[in-house]
This record gives C-alpha cells, structure tokens and sequence, in this order.
C-alpha cells in the first residue's frame, strides 16, 4: 500500500480538501486498493474538527465525499507511516521538516510543485476563495497520481 498524507495549517479547509478530491481520483482509478490517503495539520488548533463549511459546500458541488474527514495534527511518527507527505504552501512544508525532524526530504514536497502552477495553494480560510482553491487543489492531485502511477509502476 503507498500512503499519502496531505498537509496544512489547520486541517479544516486545503488538506481535507485534498484528501477528498484524491480518494475521490482513487476510487475513480480503482486504485482504492493500492493507495491510502489522509490529511493532517501542523498546528493543534482543529483536532477532531470536522472540515470547514466551505471545504464541505465544495466537495458537495464536486459530488465528493467529505465522510471521515477529521482534522488531526502532524506527528513525527508519520513519517515512518507516509510515502509522500505533501503541503499546501511553503510555511507548511518547512513547518513539516520541523515536526518530522526531516529537512528537505524528498517525499516531503509542496503540492503545486507537481504542477505549472509551481505556487502555494491560498488558504481560502483567509481568501474566502474555495473555488480557486478547489481548482488548485485538483490540478495538483492529478498530478500527483500520475507521479505516483509512475513511480510505483501503476497502470
């Protein structure tokens, strides 16, 4: 099983985003079997939060669904249990190296690098922007799959 956990601030809004729209690519693929996913926070602020409202409202109008989805904070311990660790931004990824006590390691990287975007995905907790954030998102686990088909030779 190749483990995949998404990362952000407070795992209400990106990384439960992404963990959606990736079990949602999974399930598609029929790779449910052969890829697990997660999400996480760097902070402690939302453990045992469900997602925010907005995350919710967007993966309803994607048809994704949001079961399971709980926040919880970033152990050192999950770096033992992920493949790919990835954040949503920059201050996630060195936020990530510091909790795993693993500096730039390469299955820790930020989500967008994947993608022509090369950016940090924005915090729509902030922006109130859920759509571009959606977008983003889903550009970067299409990505992500196909670098992951590639690297553990899925077809």
């Amino acid at each position: 099983m190749i483990n995949v956990l998404f990362v952000c601030l407070g795992n209400i809004c990106r990384s439960p985003m992404a963990e959606g729209v990736f079990r949602d690519l999974l399930k598609k693929e029929n790779l449910s079997s052969k890829v697990s996913v997660d999400s996480a926070a760097t902070s402690s602020w939302h453990i045992g939060a469900p997602p925010h409202k907005g995350t919710l409202a967007i993966l309803k109008k994607y048809n994704i669904s949001a079961n399971g989805l709980v926040g919880r904070q970033l152990t050192k311990e999950d770096f033992e249990t992920f493949d790919y660790i990835i954040g949503m931004d920059e201050s996630n990824v060195r936020n990530i190296f510091e909790i795993t006590g693993k500096p730039q390691h390469p299955k820790i990287f930020r989500l967008l690098d994947l993608t022509k975007h090369n950016k940090d995905v924005p915090d729509p907790y902030y922006t109130g922007d859920f759509e571009e954030t959606y977008q983003l998102v889903s550009d970067g686990c299409r990505a992500l799959l196909r670098k992951i088909r590639m690297e553990h030779n899925i077809t």
